[in-house]
């Protein structure tokens, strides 16, 4: 039985987002960067002990349906994903202000969740793992 690593990245989550890109990109800081996943609208970065450290998300207004004014308006996130047998699950939700009005994006509450799976080559096996970030602040 394989016992499942953990980093719990307290107060070392942050995002950016590019406006004009329209690219919205989670990392956690003070990691060594290994290799990316990349998929459709999607790249998550992996780091040298094997766990997710990053996700870059691509015409992020168009996955989520919502205007690139609220990205660029984010408050506040977390960040979950885990890796077990060669798939990687991403979680995140994030709050976005408009007109001083809290709009929650990615999340349960705006009926929105974002999850993304993507298999891991076999020629890349990773070990299972789990990174929790329980607040993410802009950058």
């Amino acid at each position: 039985m394989n016992k499942i690593k953990h980093l719990n990245a307290i107060g070392k989550g942050q995002f950016v987002y590019d406006y004009k890109y329209d690219t919205l990109t989670f990392k956690i800081k003070d990691r060594d960067y290994k290799m990316s996943v990349e998929f459709q609208n999607f790249a998550i970065d992996i780091d040298t002990e094997n766990f997710v450290t990053g996700i870059r998300i691509f015409d992020v207004s168009k996955v989520s349906g919502l205007k690139k004014i609220i990205f660029k308006n984010l408050v506040h996130g977390d960040f979950k994903a885990s890796i077990k047998d060669n798939v990687i699950a991403v979680r995140l939700n994030f709050v976005g202000k408009m007109r001083n009005m809290i709009i929650p994006i990615f999340s349960e509450k705006q009926n929105f969740t974002q999850q993304v799976s993507a298999p891991i080559s076999s020629k890349y096996p990773i070990e299972d793992s789990v990174v929790t970030v329980p607040e993410i602040r802009m950058s």
